[in-house]
């Protein structure tokens, strides 16, 4: 087979009888006629190639496997074929990007979980009031642990964070003994338990190495007045005929003053009271302070305290906003100079004791104090 035979179909020799001349039609005893056969169209259809036979595999024609396979022009004329679909062409520049929706505006938050905040403060209410009422003994002593575990909170955030050891054992039992003596004793037992607690601190602290002496005492000393001794005040209004009243009026004032200052200042606080010491603090929530204790003042001057006046409880209920504050800023330097948040965590929401006795603790020499002036010891 030469390569005249890939060429048109022949109309002669040996096939002469399947295909005629093309313009004659099919020659007779040739294929039937149909779309496949059509003579115009057979002209345009490439035959296919012949394939040489397979040998006969086996014996000695072993060797020749694979001379069958298909190849040669058959597989070289078909032209290349090319991807079904064309490949994706790499855009050069980055697509921008999509715009992103506008964040919405996140609500003020408390910062705490107020919730747990409330659920506690109301349990604690429940118990100050009960044993105020009931046995002022009961207070008394509800007063002396409230004190013990601030100064274990105050002592351990020393030690933590500063390396100071302030005497733990000495101040407990002073702390304990200090507010009993005021509650006992009065004023002179305070201050002379106060003195001894000094002392035990500087003797305690003589047991161990010199090293830190001087630091160690000073602040066990600082801790003494600043929770127990402050703390006997409380302890001193009760020992009035009224002395239960007394308590609850200081007791709502200060915390009608933290209340007014938290909503006030939440919901319109703009300018920073003391930024580098509470940045939380707002001019606003001052006044809010000053504006809901001055009203309580008033109302618990009026109606609770025996010859009290509601003039001398706008006075109180001023004095109450200011030490309040002042109070928690000291202690928010405190925290702030050991690098904390919060005192402790024994209080849900709330922190530590001392997380909440620091507005109280500098309130209680005022309100005794003016309670005295207004009207009398009792």
């Amino acid at each position: 087979m030469n390569d005249s035979s890939w060429g048109t179909p022949p109309h002669t020799g040996s096939q002469a009888g399947y295909w005629g001349p093309s313009d004659q039609g099919p020659v007779q005893g040739a294929a039937p006629a149909g779309p496949a056969y059509d003579a115009p169209k057979a002209q345009q259809t490439r035959p296919m190639p012949i394939v040489p036979e397979v040998p006969a595999y086996g014996g000695d024609q072993d060797d020749d496997r694979g001379a069958a396979r298909l190849s040669g022009p058959l597989f070289r004329d078909e032209p290349p074929q090319s991807p079904p679909y064309p490949a994706a062409q790499q855009n050069p520049e980055p697509m921008p990007d999509a715009p992103q929706p506008a964040p919405r505006p996140q609500k003020k938050s408390a910062g705490r979980d107020l919730g747990a905040a409330i659920g506690v403060g109301v349990a604690l209410g429940v118990v100050i009031i009960a044993s105020l009422f009931i046995v002022k003994a009961v207070f008394v002593g509800v007063v002396a642990v409230a004190v013990v575990v601030g100064l274990w909170e105050l002592t351990s955030r020393l030690q933590e964070r500063k390396g100071i050891k302030a005497p733990l054992v000495p101040l407990a039992l002073g702390g304990g003994a200090m507010v009993v003596a005021g509650y006992v004793r009065g004023a002179e037992g305070a201050w002379v338990a106060m003195a001894l607690t000094a002392l035990a601190v500087l003797v305690w602290r003589m047991t161990e190495p010199p090293e830190g002496y001087l630091k160690d005492v000073t602040a066990g000393v600082f801790a003494a007045f600043y929770v127990p001794f402050l703390a006997t005040f409380v302890a001193l209004m009760l020992t009035a005929e009224d002395g239960p009243w007394r308590v609850l009026t200081f007791l709502l004032l200060t915390v009608v003053s933290d209340t007014g200052a938290y909503a006030v200042g939440w919901r319109f606080g703009s300018h920073k009271l003391a930024p580098r010491i509470s940045p939380g603090k707002t001019r606003e929530g001052l006044v809010g302070a000053v504006t809901f204790a001055m009203v309580a003042g008033a109302l618990c001057m009026q109606f609770l305290i025996d010859d009290g006046a509601w003039w001398q409880g706008l006075i109180l209920g001023l004095a109450v906003a200011a030490s309040a504050t002042l109070g928690d800023l000291g202690e928010s330097m405190i925290k702030r100079d050991l690098g904390i948040k919060d005192m402790g965590t024994l209080l849900p929401g709330h922190g530590g004791i001392m997380d909440r006795l620091d507005s109280l603790l500098p309130t209680a020499p005022v309100v005794w104090l003016l309670m005295v002036l207004f009207v009398g010891s009792g």
